[in-house]
């Protein structure tokens, strides 16, 4: 079966947030996380054209896309670096509206839990609760075996209870 490729705008417009948030649990940085996912589109607008919507779904290839942009940022720049520029707003959380990752209360909770995280472990976190991404589609931008992902998820949900006492990560994310 032949997929039709939506035009890039309408990508763009509908992936968006998904692809902020996404790399924005990964920096917890508001600035950096805007410059990296514009670097992300920049780099999605020029291969637009290889991409394949019959291999992957757009939201799978944007979110690789991202990925190995974060890791580029991190081979550029000293990881200290990054590290103590994140820890100058670390509990001042940004709220706009538009990118909808920190909107709410609840969120604010989230935004501490996933400073308690490893980068691997936001990652997973942000790619099933963020982006609603399948473990078939995890499994692919990471290049593991599904199973490994549905595994890798649940000592992550087993650690995260540990760490908020108790509180099921899911009900917070849901």
């Amino acid at each position: 079966m032949i997929t039709a490729k939506p035009d890039f705008a309408s990508v763009y417009e509908k992936y968006f947030s998904s692809i902020y948030n996404y790399v924005y649990a990964q920096l917890l940085h508001k600035e950096r996380t805007e410059d990296l996912v514009s670097e992300v589109f920049v780099k999605a607008m020029a291969h637009y054209g290889e991409y394949d919507p019959n291999k992957s779904q757009v939201q799978t290839w944007l979110t690789r896309i991202a990925r190995n942009t974060l890791i580029d940022s991190y081979r550029k720049h000293d990881r200290t670096e990054i590290l103590s520029l994140d820890e100058e707003g670390a509990d001042e959380p940004f709220f706009e509206e538009e990118y909808k990752i920190l909107d709410e209360p609840v969120y604010q909770e989230v935004h501490k839990l996933l400073r308690k995280l490893t980068e691997s472990e936001r990652e997973l976190l942000t790619m099933i609760y963020f982006q609603d991404m399948k473990n078939p589609e995890i499994a692919e931008v990471l290049g593991i075996n599904p199973k490994a992902v549905s595994e890798r998820h649940r000592r992550l949900l087993e650690k995260c209870r540990r760490l908020e006492r108790g509180t099921d990560i899911r009900s917070i994310l849901e």
